[in-house]
C-alpha cells in the first residue's frame, strides 16, 4: 500500500451541509473536498450516510450499495468502507425506532431487554449496510448539571458497566460492531461543563470511571472504543498513551480499534494547544493508540502524509493503524463483500417488535417517586392536563434521537413516527373522563401569562396533572443535552412557578417530571399528591406514563441515579465515603431528596437476606434473598443487594451496590433469588496503587433502595489480601431465580 492509500483506510467521508450542526465545532475543521476526491486512493469510514439528514432508508441504502461498489471495482485495493451511525437511542436515522434514552435503561434495571433492545438496533443497521453503532456511553454520572448526562446510564459504574455490556453483546450478536463511548473520564468534568478539564485522581478513574468500560470490554467483547474529548490531569486523552495503549491494550487486551470522537484529533491543536499544527496533532493520537480519525480526515490526511515525508512522524505507527483498520474490516467479512446484490428496496425500521421493546423498556422505567393514594387514578371524572412537556412529542426523545439531534434542523420534514403525548395518551387511557389541557409556560423561556389559564383549568378539575421538564438538544439549543449544562438544578424557566400556581389552587397535583437529568424538587415532592419521574422514554413514552397514572401499568423503575437537593451539593454520589455524608462537621447537607434505588409501586414486597458466613477474598460471596409480594397486585421488584467494606486500606463508600435483578411476581407469590457476587465487585485500588481485595468483615444488606437496610448481615472474608489479575478480573454477578 502506498501512504496515501493507508492513510485513506484511516479516515471517514462526511456529506453534509453547512445548516447540519450536530457535532462541536462542525464548521472549524471539515475537510474541503467531495467525494470524488476522497475516494481517490479508498475510504475507511463512510460517516452517518444515513444519519445526518432525513432520507428515505431505501433510497439511501441504493445510493450506499453505488458508492461501495464504485470503492470496490474502480479503486486499486478494492476495499469497502466501513459505514458508521449513531446508535444510542435507536438507529438515528428518518422514521427509525426510537427506544427511551439511557438513563431510562438504568431505571429499568433489566439487562435482558436492554439487550434485546441492542440486538433489534443491530438487526436494522445491518440490513442498511451499516457495520459499526457509536454507542453505548459508558460515563458514570458524576454531576448532574452536565449537560450529557441524559446520554448516560447511571451514577454506579456497575450498573452502567452491567447494562452497557449488555447493549454491546445484543448490538454485536447481528454482526454491527459497538463503540464505546467516551474513553474516559468525560463526565467527571470541572464544574459539569462540557470539555471541561477533569481533576479526579487516579483511585477515582480506576475504581469507578475505568470499570464500566472494563466490564464491557473483558466481558462484552467489545470491538471499538472512542476516545473522549477530556483532559485528566493537564493529559488529553487522545494524546494518552497511557490510557489508550498502557490500560486499554496492554491491560485489558483490547485489540480491535480507536476511533476519535468527532474532531477530537484536531482538538489537540485547536483546544488543548499540545500540539503545533494538525501533523503533530496526528502524530501525538497515533502514537498514544488513536487509529481512526472521525468524521473526516481533517489531521490524517494531508497533515498527517506530510510529517510523515519529512520524518516528523514514523510511518510504523501509521501501519499500525491501517492493520487494525483491516482486521476490522476483515472481521466484518468486507474484504471480500463485492456489493453484486442489491440493496433492499423497502425497510420497516419501526416494526411491531420495535415497538413492542420500545413500550416495555419505557414501561419499566418510570418512577414513582411518592404517592399518598391519589395514584393509580380512579376513573376521575376531570383530568387537567398541564405543562410544557405534556402535549410536545419531541419532549419524549433525548438528545442523540433523530428527532432532536437532526430533525431540528429540518423543520420541513415530518417526524415520520407515529408518537402520541402524554396528553393524548392519558386521554385514551381515561375515555370516560373530560381531559381538559393548557400548556401553562415553555420550557425554557420566562413568559408566565399563559399560568393563569392552567390555573383555571386545575380548579375546574378533579386532579391536576402537571408534566413538566426538559427539551434536549445541542450546544444550547436545549436544557439538557451535548453543550446544553447548567449552574442550577431548578426547573428551567418558570416552570417552579408554574408548578406552584396549580398547587396553591388545593386540587390534588400529579407532578411528572419528563427530563433528562434529575433536578432539585424537593419542595414539590412532600406537597404533591403523587410524583412520578420519567427519563426521555421514546416513542412509545405518552403511553407508558399513562398507563402508570391509571394503573394499566404497575410502576417497577428506580433512580439510577440520586435526585439531588440543591446545585450546590454537587458533584454527588452515593458511593460516597463516610466524609462525604452529613455530619457535625458541616452546617451542609448533602443527603439527596431521594437515594439511589428508590422506587415505589402499587404493590408491596417483603425481602429477607442470607448469607454464607464466610468467603475467600479470591472467591464469591453466596447470597440467597427471599422477596414477597405482600400486596394485592402484580408487580416487578429489583432486587437490590448492597455492601460496604467495614474496614479497609483506604476509605471506602458507605454503601456499593454488588448486585441486582429484576422478578416479576403475582400477589401473594414468593421467590428466591440466589446471587453469586465475586469478591472483584469489592476490590479497590490500594495505596501501592494495585487492585486489591482485602480480608475483614463486609456489611451486605438488602432494600428498597441504597439508604433502607431492610434486611441485612456479615460476611467475612478471609485469607490474605488478594492481587486481582486479569485472569479473574470478571464482574458480573451471576443471579439464579
Amino acid at each position: 500500500m502506498t501512504l496515501d492509500e493507508k492513510l485513506a483506510q484511516l479516515v471517514g467521508f462526511w456529506e453534509k451541509g453547512d445548516g447540519e450542526v450536530v457535532a462541536p465545532l462542525q464548521g472549524e475543521f471539515a475537510v474541503e473536498q467531495g467525494l470524488d476526491d476522497a475516494v481517490r486512493h479508498g475510504l475507511g469510514h463512510l460517516t452517518r450516510p444515513y444519519g445526518t439528514r432525513p432520507v428515505d432508508a431505501g433510497d439511501r441504502a441504493r445510493w450506499l450499495w453505488a458508492q461501495q461498489r464504485r470503492l470496490v471495482r474502480e479503486t486499486r485495493l478494492g476495499i469497502p468502507a466501513l459505514v458508521h451511525e449513531e446508535c444510542l437511542t435507536g438507529l438515528s436515522a428518518w422514521r427509525a425506532a426510537t427506544f427511551p434514552t439511557p438513563l431510562a435503561w438504568g431505571a429499568a434495571f433489566d439487562p435482558e431487554l436492554v439487550e434485546e433492545m441492542g440486538a433489534a438496533i443491530g438487526g436494522s443497521m445491518r440490513t442498511l449496510g451499516i457495520h459499526q453503532g457509536l454507542a453505548p456511553v459508558l460515563d458514570v454520572i458524576r454531576d448532574p448539571r452536565w449537560g450529557r448526562v441524559d446520554e448516560c446510564i447511571s451514577e454506579d459504574p456497575y450498573v452502567v458497566g452491567s447494562l452497557g455490556t449488555a447493549y454491546v453483546q445484543g448490538l454485536q450478536s447481528t454482526g454491527v460492531h459497538a463503540t464505546l463511548k467516551h474513553f474516559v473520564g468525560y463526565s467527571a468534568s470541572q464544574a459539569g461543563r462540557n470539555f471541561a478539564p477533569v481533576h479526579a485522581g487516579p483511585r477515582e478513574i480506576e475504581d469507578v470511571l475505568l470499570l464500566p468500560f472494563e466490564m464491557a470490554v473483558l466481558d462484552g467483547g467489545v470491538r471499538s472504543v472512542m476516545h473522549s474529548y477530556a483532559e485528566i490531569d493537564g493529559v488529553p486523552v487522545a494524546a494518552s498513551a497511557e490510557l489508550l495503549t498502557g490500560v486499554l491494550r496492554d491491560r485489558w487486551r483490547f485489540d480491535g480499534t480507536v476511533v476519535a470522537d468527532y474532531f477530537g484529533v484536531a482538538f489537540l491543536q485547536l483546544l488543548h494547544g499540545v500540539a503545533a499544527d494538525l501533523g503533530d496533532a496526528a502524530g501525538q493520537a497515533l502514537a498514544a493508540g488513536v487509529d481512526i480519525e472521525l468524521p473526516t480526515g481533517d489531521a490524517f490526511l494531508a497533515p498527517l502524509a506530510a510529517a510523515v515525508r519529512a520524518g516528523a512522524v514514523d510511518e510504523a505507527l501509521v501501519d499500525r493503524a491501517v492493520l487494525r483498520a483491516l482486521q476490522q474490516k476483515e472481521d466484518l467479512g468486507l474484504l471480500d463483500e463485492t456489493f453484486d446484490d442489491e440493496p433492499p428496496a423497502t425497510i420497516d425500521l419501526d416494526t411491531p417488535e420495535h415497538r413492542r421493546i420500545a413500550a416495555r423498556l419505557a414501561e419499566e422505567s418510570v418512577v414513582l417517586l411518592t404517592n399518598d393514594g391519589t395514584l393509580p387514578l380512579r376513573a376521575p371524572a376531570s383530568v387537567a392536563v398541564i405543562g410544557p412537556n405534556a402535549d410536545r412529542y419531541d419532549a419524549l426523545f433525548g438528545c442523540y434521537s433523530f428527532v432532536n439531534h437532526v430533525l431540528a434542523h429540518h423543520p420541513e420534514a415530518e417526524v415520520g413516527l407515529e408518537v402520541r403525548t402524554v396528553r393524548e395518551s392519558l386521554a385514551a387511557e381515561l375515555p370516560s373522563a373530560s381531559v381538559t389541557f393548557e400548556r401553562g409556560c415553555a420550557v425554557d423561556d420566562q413568559d408566565e401569562s399563559g399560568i393563569a389559564a392552567a390555573v383555571a383549568a386545575a380548579e375546574a378539575a378533579e386532579v391536576a396533572v402537571v408534566v413538566v421538564g426538559d427539551h434536549a438538544g445541542l450546544f444550547g439549543r436545549g436544557t439538557v443535552g451535548e453543550g446544553c449544562d447548567r449552574d442550577d438544578l431548578e426547573l428551567p424557566g418558570v416552570q417552579r412557578a408554574l408548578v406552584e400556581a396549580v398547587l396553591a389552587t388545593g386540587t390534588p397535583v400529579v407532578l411528572v417530571l419528563l427530563t433528562g437529568r434529575p433536578y432539585a424538587v424537593d419542595w414539590a415532592l412532600d406537597r404533591c399528591a403523587a410524583a412520578v419521574q420519567t427519563f426521555f422514554p421514546g416513542e412509545e413514552g405518552g403511553p407508558a406514563v399513562a398507563g402508570v397514572l391509571t394503573g394499566r401499568v404497575n410502576p417497577s423503575g428506580h433512580l439510577p441515579v440520586s435526585l439531588p437537593r440543591s446545585a450546590g451539593a454537587q458533584p454527588y454520589s452515593y458511593l460516597h465515603p463516610a466524609l462525604g455524608g452529613n455530619g457535625d462537621v458541616t452546617n451542609l447537607r448533602s443527603t439527596p431528596a431521594l437515594p439511589f434505588g428508590h422506587g415505589l409501586s402499587y404493590t408491596t414486597f417483603a425481602r429477607a437476606l442470607e448469607l454464607d458466613s464466610e468467603a475467600g477474598t479470591d472467591g464469591a460471596i453466596r447470597a440467597r434473598v427471599r422477596v414477597t409480594n405482600t400486596g394485592d397486585r402484580a408487580g416487578d421488584d429489583v432486587v437490590q443487594v448492597y455492601g460496604r467494606d467495614v474496614v479497609a486500606s483506604v476509605t471506602r463508600p458507605v454503601a456499593q451496590l454488588l448486585g441486582y435483578r429484576r422478578v416479576s411476581l403475582e400477589a401473594g407469590q414468593s421467590v428466591v433469588v440466589d446471587l453469586t457476587i465475586p469478591t472483584t465487585r469489592l476490590a479497590f485500588t490500594g495505596r501501592s496503587g494495585t487492585r486489591i481485595v482485602e480480608p475483614g468483615d463486609v456489611e451486605v444488606w438488602v432494600g428498597p433502595s441504597c439508604a433502607t437496610k431492610e434486611s441485612q448481615g456479615t460476611v467475612t472474608l478471609v485469607g490474605g489480601v488478594h492481587e486481582v489479575s486479569i485472569a479473574d478480573e470478571r464482574w458480573t454477578t451471576t443471579l439464579v431465580v
